[in-house]
């Protein structure tokens, strides 16, 4: 349930009970919002009093009179609009007039109610007007949470882009230059460093893709009947090569075929994100051991490595988006901190589950179950 606080300012101690007691119970429910709103209400009698708890915070909606002792409503109005205040304001008044309601309008005020006025049509008007307040503060958050998720996206961005561009431009430099002679055996090791820094960025910028396209909820998903075991042996077959430079042995325990309905290159993104982990958190001459079976209508993919492990504080934030541990041991080894999260979204998709188990320098164990149905 979430409270919303009604700030009533008028000078006649009728209306402000009327008000009272036709909101009284009021629950209002809309169909995009799990919560029902109720209401607190609270009483001014003049604009003094209104702007003194105004500025205490914690109102959302005015019902506020314009002919008011002292300062009046249309003063108050545009004291909340000078002030920027997070609240909605509706006017009642015997004395609405044109001029009133261009002055009101200008100054933010969401719309008039004239007196007098029945229940049904106060209760209307807290219903539309609790409806503005919420979208509009959807919106102001989601534009917000936009803002910052493009902020970090273009930090992580310049930061692990930054690095690999400068030695692949040093690596050019030398050879143009001829630093190391003009054998092009010479330059061997640079042009494998070069295409590992240009590897990582690729990754990088493709982890951003996919992450976006899930977030904005963009992404076109084409959900069929297949295998998931040849998806798991395509995942192996392009993992193993970098396995195999670090002496990793990798062991699968699958069935011969494994059908569910599901979008491929889903299926593939958590295969990919798995055990391109399994192997960069390993230590050398490490082992993985990679199974999915069947169960109770439900597929349980394992993927165990022998490898650094973590902490249960890291555990705790693995799935947050730009979440990479910092430590020692990983400080050389490159990612996007998005691997992780973009494989949790998608498993979300498929209302599934996944858990994590690891201890520093032993090993993790991470265990996904999909749903068939």
């Amino acid at each position: 349930m979430e409270k919303l606080r009604i700030l009533v300012v008028d000078d006649e101690q009728g209306i402000r009970m009327g008000i009272k007691r036709g909101l009284r119970n009021l629950k209002v429910s809309f169909p995009f919002h799990d919560d029902d709103f109720e209401y607190e209400i609270i009483e001014a009698e003049t604009g003094e009093q209104e702007i003194e708890l105004i500025d205490k915070g914690g109102i959302d909606i005015v019902l506020l009179d314009n002919k008011l002792p002292g300062i009046e409503g249309v003063e108050v109005l545009q004291y909340i609009k000078e002030k920027k205040f997070d609240l909605a304001v509706m006017m009642i008044t015997s004395y609405a007039s044109i001029d009133l309601a261009v002055k009101a309008t200008n100054n933010g005020a969401f719309n008039f109610m004239p007196k007098p006025f029945t229940k049904q049509e106060l209760v209307a008007s807290i219903e539309s007007i609790t409806k503005h307040l919420f979208l509009k503060r959807m919106t102001r958050k989601m534009k917000a949470e936009g803002k910052k998720i493009r902020f970090q996206f273009l930090s992580v961005l310049s930061h692990e882009l930054k690095s690999p561009l400068n030695a692949v431009e040093s690596y050019l430099q030398i050879m143009k230059d001829r630093q190391a002679g003009d054998r092009i055996e010479n330059y061997d090791k640079m042009i494998d460093r070069s295409l590992e820094r240009i590897k990582a960025m690729r990754s990088l910028i493709m982890d951003m893709l996919d992450f976006t396209r899930i977030e904005s909820g963009k992404k076109v998903r084409h959900i069929e009947r297949l295998d998931i075991i040849q998806i798991a042996h395509t995942a192996v077959d392009s993992i193993e090569p970098a396995a195999k430079q670090r002496n990793i042995i990798i062991t699968l325990d699958f069935p011969d075929e494994l059908l569910m309905k599901a979008d491929a290159s889903e299926i593939e993104i958590i295969f990919n994100n798995l055990l391109s982990n399994a192997v960069k958190y390993n230590k050398e001459n490490g082992e993985i051991y990679f199974s999915i079976k069947k169960a109770n209508n439900q597929v349980f993919i394992v993927v165990e490595d022998t490898g650094i492990g973590m902490s249960e504080e890291e555990q705790k934030h693995l799935f947050e988006e730009f979440m990479r541990a910092k430590n020692e041991k990983t400080r050389k080894i490159a990612g996007s901190g998005l691997g992780l999260s973009i494989m949790k979204k998608i498993i979300d998709l498929y209302n599934g589950q996944v858990k994590v188990e690891s201890k520093p320098d032993k090993g993790s164990r991470f265990e996904v179950v999909l749903p068939l149905k």
